[in-house]
């Protein structure tokens, strides 16, 4: 593997590192959060409109982070504190964020499709590299969010909650407030993710350009458990294929083609790791 497409490979692994690393949190608090894919979508708009405006990429990403906590408030009231739901609230969090999206874009931005200009400010590279700031802050949150939760007060008892509700509210445990504290960290940490792919990936914004990943995010929390560094892998795997479909790509593979590859190559491979976790949890149990 050369440093080109070790660094192709990392940048398509951020944004995805991001949002899944928030639905873990849900995960571990009990909450089953699907709407990753608006969330992010709701992060790259909101990044990519604002910075246009202020002309300053880091406002862009602090409104992005903002925004999608707002925006992941639509998930956390009806399903924490209301009892509705999530799936069916996400379902629909995620097809307003498509719908709510590509209205606003021609209302402020005055085009639909994709918009780009010179005028907009993508994310600033580290020093001798290609990735953007924002790159090694999904790596580092990963063993951040690992040493919390497990050798923290605090990250045992998020666990703790999600795994026996009634045991941790009996102990005095405030379950919903853990809830809707993870489910708005999630919405801040897709912010990050949004404003990674629109500001740090690309300088654009172009209409559904979360493409699947919020998706890919569900999936690799459904089989990392609350593992932050099985997670990593999980999201390292869809780097590598979404790199690898680039390069297809470019050696003549059809677009439509390339764009499913790093999905369909991903998912298989996720598919394939699960049942061999589940044959040898069963060996073990036997």
């Amino acid at each position: 593997m050369n440093l080109v497409f070790a660094g192709s490979v990392i940048t398509a692994t951020a944004p995805v590192l991001f949002a899944a690393l928030g639905g873990l949190l849900c995960a571990a608090a009990g909450v089953f959060n699907i709407a990753l894919e608006g969330q992010l979508l709701c992060g790259a708009f909101t990044a990519v409109v604002v910075g246009h405006e202020t002309g300053s990429a880091w406002l862009g990403v602090l409104a992005a982070v903002v925004a999608t906590v707002l925006f992941a408030a639509l998930l956390s009231v009806p399903a924490v504190s209301l009892g509705t739901e999530p799936i069916v609230v996400a379902v629909g969090t995620n097809l307003l964020a498509l719908g709510l999206t590509s209205f606003l874009m021609r209302r402020i931005l005055g085009l639909g499709g994709t918009y780009s200009s010179p005028d907009l400010r993508g994310l600033p590279d580290l020093p001798y590299t290609s990735q953007s700031a924002l790159v090694p802050v999904a790596f580092l949150l990963t063993a951040a969010v690992a040493f919390w939760l497990r050798r923290t007060r605090s990250g045992l008892r998020l666990r703790a909650l999600g795994g026996e509700p009634e045991a941790a509210r009996s102990l005095g445990l405030k379950v919903t407030g853990y809830r809707h504290a993870a489910v708005l960290t999630a919405g801040a940490l897709c912010g990050l993710g949004g404003a990674q792919l629109s500001l740090g990936n690309v300088t654009l914004f172009s209409e559904g350009m979360s493409a699947g990943r919020g998706w890919v995010a569900v999936v690799a929390v459904m089989l990392a458990g609350t593992s932050p560094y099985r997670l990593l892998g999980a999201c390292l795997l869809f780097g590598v294929a979404e790199a690898l479909g680039f390069r297809l790509q470019g050696a003549g593979l059809p677009q439509q083609a390339a764009d499913a590859a790093p999905y369909l190559i991903t998912l298989a491979v996720l598919v394939v790791a699960r049942v061999i976790s589940t044959r040898r949890r069963k060996e073990r149990t036997v």
